[in-house]
């Protein structure tokens, strides 16, 4: 199966695409030519991957039946010196609400996901360490 993707050069720096029915906007910082018109495409990486994977785990513990108050997925990523600047590294931490959860379902709903289900997940450790916490807050 073949994906592609276009994007529009606006000036400057800014580049604007559609998504999914979604007009989003690329850009810089004015430090380097930029506008500030809209995010910068790097961090996007990051929100693929929470994106990707919350999706699974919310997916996988509706089929196990665990009520689930709120989840929280933060990415936290190691950026290298050199150019080309990229990620060396990425941290998922998963923040589970809910009353009594099973531990036992929250790790293999997670384990499923980084290691069957979530294709973003299974590129990025092909180039870096990717690695997982699973916090639960009781409410």
């Amino acid at each position: 199966m073949k994906t592609s993707v276009d994007i529009n050069w606006k000036g400057n720096m800014a580049f604007e695409f559609e998504a999914d029915g979604h007009k989003l906007t690329f850009d810089a910082d004015p430090a380097v030519g930029g506008e500030n018109l809209g995010p910068k495409p790097k961090p996007f990486m990051l929100y693929a991957l929470a994106g990707c994977t919350g999706m699974d785990v919310v997916s996988i513990l509706k089929k196990m039946r665990v009520e689930l108050k709120d989840v929280n997925i933060a990415v936290e990523a190691e950026m290298t010196d050199d150019h080309p600047k990229q990620y060396s590294s990425m941290h998922i931490i998963y923040t589970f609400t809910g009353k009594d959860l099973p531990m036992e379902k929250l790790q293999k709903a997670v384990d499923l996901s980084e290691e069957r289900y979530c294709g973003v997940s299974a590129v990025y450790k092909k180039a870096m360490p990717v690695t997982n916490e699973i916090r639960v807050v009781e409410g």
